[in-house]
């Protein structure tokens, strides 16, 4: 699903020059959920941000889905995120003057679906993420918990390969949080590829597989 090679990032202050990630090669199959664990400070926004497809590295390649990532333009990399890639993140996303409906069929827009078949599919994903009672509800007449449950419907509206989820329970209590990992291994178990970056240590139990990222580099594995 997901082939990472030799990934190389570093920005630049002034004269100095910071490597953030160092030949960085990684190979996630169809189906994993797998936890990319680390720190502050380890290298895992710019990580995520190279696994997006919102940045590009200094060198090394990436493939998705067999596809080349670096061989397109800025467009290319915009459809390639649009149609293969589904977004969750902490802080949820949400546009505040938006409903549910509204927030999920957003990214339907940019596909030109119709009106009625973006409600209709928002409608669907509101309900299977158990929320069929909030469809008319702005964000600020949810909790947390079920904003981020509209912000997974809304990953899930373009039937991507790959969903990346940032902290997604990082901003939630003890049991929402664990409803919502209950949530996202539904979805991994209906055949989506998942990687979760967190700096919950207790995390990689409720995944399949993790990795640890330590001063931008991926120095141990485990299942």
């Amino acid at each position: 699903m997901i082939e990472l090679k030799n990934i190389i990032k570093s920005y630049v202050n002034g004269p100095n020059r910071f490597r953030v990630l160092k030949d960085i090669t990684l190979s996630v199959p169809k189906g994993d959920f797998k936890c990319i664990m680390g720190t502050s400070g380890a290298g895992k926004s710019t990580f995520l941000n190279i696994l997006g497809c919102l940045d590009r590295p200094d060198s090394g390649e990436y493939y998705i889905d067999k596809k080349y990532v670096y061989g397109v333009d800025e467009e290319g990399l915009a459809f390639i995120r649009r149609d293969l890639i589904g977004f969750i993140f902490q802080s949820f996303n949400l546009i505040p003057t938006y409903t549910a409906i509204e927030n999920v069929a957003l990214p339907l827009i940019y596909k030109g679906i119709p009106y009625k078949e973006r409600r209709l599919k928002a409608v669907g994903l509101l309900n299977k993420v158990g929320l069929s009672h909030r469809l008319t509800h702005y964000p600020n007449e949810m909790s947390g918990g079920e904003k981020q449950r509209v912000a997974i419907a809304r990953s899930l509206v373009n039937d991507p390969k790959l969903i990346l989820a940032d902290e997604p329970t990082g901003a939630l209590d003890s049991n929402t949080s664990a409803e919502v990992i209950s949530l996202l291994q539904k979805i991994n178990d209906e055949g989506t590829t998942i990687l979760l970056i967190t700096h919950d240590p207790k995390m990689p139990k409720h995944t399949k597989s993790s990795i640890k990222l330590v001063a931008g580099q991926l120095i141990e594995k485990g299942t």
